[in-house]
C-alpha cells in the first residue's frame, strides 16, 4: 500500500444496487481528475476505505486508509480515455495505547483472544511497542488479542498535528511491522488498531476524458 475546471458530471451508475454509505458521490472534476465525496453520518466509524478497479469484476485497489472524519478524496492524473470504479468501506475495530519510538510496550492483557465485532476494548492489541531500526526505520510489534479482524492498521499523529492517521496494514495474524520514518515524524505517537470492514458502497463508475 503506498503513502502516496470546470465540473463535468456524469450519471452515477450503480454497478452494485447494496451496501451502506448511500451518500457517496463521483465527479469527473476535469478530463482526468476525479472527487469522491461521502457524508460523515456514523459517529462509530474508525476510518474508510477508499478503493478503485478499472475492471467491475476484479479486485480493487487500495488508494487511501482515511480518518473517521474526513469525507473526501480526489484521485488525481488518471489515464485518460479510461473507465474507473470506485467504492468505499468503512472500518471498526479496537486501538492499542499511543507510544513514541523508544521500544516502551505497552502493558500484555491475559486470557484467550475476543472478538472484535462485540465492542470489548480487551480486542485491542496488546504489549504494542515501537522501536528504531537500521536505516531510518521503525519497527512495531504487539499481542495479537482479537480472534476475529481483518487486519492490523498503524497509525500515526506527527508533531503539532491533532488526531491519528492510518499509514501502513498488516495482515491478520500478523504480530510485528517496519516502516521508513519520514521527514517531519520525528517524535510523532503511534498507535496500532485490529480492524474490520463494514460494508462497501455502492460502487459508483466515471470515465475519464482526453488527456
Amino acid at each position: 500500500m503506498p503513502r502516496k475546471l470546470a465540473a463535468v458530471l456524469l450519471a452515477v451508475a450503480f454497478v452494485s444496487g447494496c451496501g451502506a454509505e448511500p451518500g457517496f458521490t463521483a465527479t469527473l472534476t476535469d478530463p482526468v481528475n476525479v472527487d469522491l465525496s461521502w457524508p460523515d453520518d456514523d459517529p462509530d466509524v474508525a476510518g474508510r476505505i477508499v478503493e478503485y478497479t478499472t475492471d467491475p469484476h476484479g479486485e480493487y485497489t487500495i488508494l487511501r486508509f482515511v480518518p473517521p472524519r474526513q469525507t473526501t478524496y480526489r484521485h488525481p492524473d488518471l489515464m485518460p480515455e479510461t473507465r474507473f470504479y470506485y467504492r468505499i468501506r468503512p472500518f471498526y475495530g479496537a486501538v492499542s495505547d499511543a507510544v513514541t519510538v523508544s521500544g516502551v510496550a505497552t502493558p500484555a492483557s491475559s486470557g484467550p483472544p475476543v472478538s472484535l465485532r462485540a465492542g470489548d476494548r480487551s480486542a485491542a492489541p496488546a504489549s504494542f511497542r515501537a522501536e528504531p531500526a537500521p536505516e531510518a526505520m521503525v519497527r512495531f510489534s504487539w499481542a495479537d488479542r482479537s480472534s476475529d479482524e481483518d487486519g492490523f492498521l498503524v497509525e500515526i499523529e506527527k508533531p503539532g498535528t491533532d488526531g491519528f492517521v492510518p499509514i501502513e496494514m498488516s495482515d491478520p495474524g500478523t504480530t510485528s511491522a517496519g516502516l521508513a520514518s519520514m521527514p517531519g515524524e520525528e517524535g510523532a505517537s503511534y498507535r496500532l488498531r485490529a480492524f474490520y470492514y463494514g460494508p462497501a458502497s455502492p460502487v459508483l463508475d466515471r470515465t475519464t476524458g482526453k488527456g
